[in-house]
């Protein structure tokens, strides 16, 4: 059964950094491009950053470009996603997502039919 766990979540003050985990099972990570979502109160999904699949190219929203970082440890079957300089307008739930289509780019406007459960990035003072 295909899996998508995240974790790593949790209360931070402005500035600080979190990294987020994406664990599969099921699956192999690297033939799946990989997309982070979040989704605030109050507000429609949106994408963030996403890695391709196979040679793990990669791609950040303008708001979160330079203070986030996407990687992937295949060894692990993990994707992370390093947040620093975080603001309070970065809370929101955190998801993780999987689409196997076969295009060279992710693409945040894939259909990414596997989600995982979320986590809660919540930054405040």
């Amino acid at each position: 059964q295909l899996q998508l766990v995240e974790s790593g979540g949790g209360l931070v003050q402005p500035g600080g950094s979190l990294r987020l985990s994406c664990a599969a099972s099921g699956f192999t990570l690297r033939n799946y491009h990989i997309g982070w979502f979040r989704q605030a109160p109050g507000k429609e999904r949106e994408g963030i950053s996403c890695i391709s699949r196979s040679d793990g190219m990669t791609y950040y929203a303008d708001s979160v470009k330079g203070r986030f970082t996407i990687s992937r440890d295949n060894a692990k079957n993990t994707v992370y996603l390093q947040m620093n300089s975080l603001k309070p307008e970065d809370t929101a739930i955190y998801y993780c997502a999987a689409d196997p289509k076969m295009f060279s780019l992710c693409s945040f406007r894939f259909q990414y039919p596997y989600w995982g459960q979320g986590t809660q990035v919540t930054v405040s003072s």
